[in-house]
């Protein structure tokens, strides 16, 4: 069987910029010092939480709640993160065990402490009583808040839309253009030991096909390891695209 990919040369100083969103999280790090809401929107796939995790990283006070179903699943993850954060407000012992209003009188107090931000991921038609409550934290913009959503219309991000009316408080994350979304294809091929002798081929038909989408194309990689898509010692690169349309993702 013909190996994988082995790159013979160090990535390159825009491989690494594109790959690690290092223009869009200094727009981020830039936009927050006005104390602005964001709204960052773009499809399934393209890295939104990996450029808002990477932008809590370097923001203390950066609040992130990985997912909202419910209220009070919002308050319990803003309280935990409160509770983590050295210079939050002390809480009660257990606080679990309180009721929704006392939970957000307690959150709405202690994000008058500091200046607080609240980054909210994985927004996705959230409830009127979510949103509702989103706004009342956002407490007239003293604590801003910087959700993620795959588009920028009203039904994704519900009536949260005014928070972020203007052009210039969102930022589009797109997939990469072809020769970022080949190289990564490539050195994630190595990584996890894709070996086939039409490897080249496979990987510019998956890269293609993801229209350079970087979960698209980590996730066909994987399943080109399945024997299903496997004939001797060649990737069937398009029955495996067409499983991966349909939603049979081994």
């Amino acid at each position: 069987m013909t190996p994988c990919f082995s790159a013979q040369h160090e990535p390159t100083s825009e491989y690494l910029s594109r790959v690690e969103r290092e223009e869009e999280l200094t727009w981020l790090r830039n936009q927050v010092k006005v104390r602005k809401s964001l709204l960052v929107f773009g499809p399934e796939g393209v890295g939104k939480s990996r450029l808002l995790r990477s932008f809590v990283d370097l923001q203390p006070l950066a609040l992130y709640v990985a997912q909202i179903r419910s209220p009070r699943e919002l308050l319990l993850a803003l309280l935990d993160a409160l509770h983590s954060t050295a210079r939050a407000a002390k809480f009660p012992a257990n606080f679990t065990a309180l009721s929704t209003t006392s939970l957000k009188g307690i959150t709405q107090r202690a994000l008058d402490t500091q200046p607080f931000m609240m980054v909210l991921d994985q927004l996705n038609g959230p409830s009127r009583v979510v949103t509702g409550l989103i706004k009342d934290l956002h407490q007239h913009g003293r604590t801003p808040v910087i959700f993620a959503s795959r588009s920028p219309h009203m039904e994704d991000i519900g009536t949260l839309q005014p928070l972020c009316a203007d052009k210039s408080e969102r930022l589009e994350l797109k997939n990469w253009p072809q020769h970022i979304g080949l190289e990564f294809a490539y050195r994630e091929a190595e990584r996890i030991q894709v070996q086939a002798s039409n490897l080249e081929t496979a990987v510019h038909l998956l890269v293609e096909w993801s229209d350079g989408n970087p979960a698209a194309i980590l996730q066909m990689l994987k399943m080109a390891h399945l024997p299903q898509y496997r004939i001797g010692d060649q990737i069937k690169a398009h029955i495996l695209y067409l499983d991966y349309r349909m939603g049979r993702r081994s």
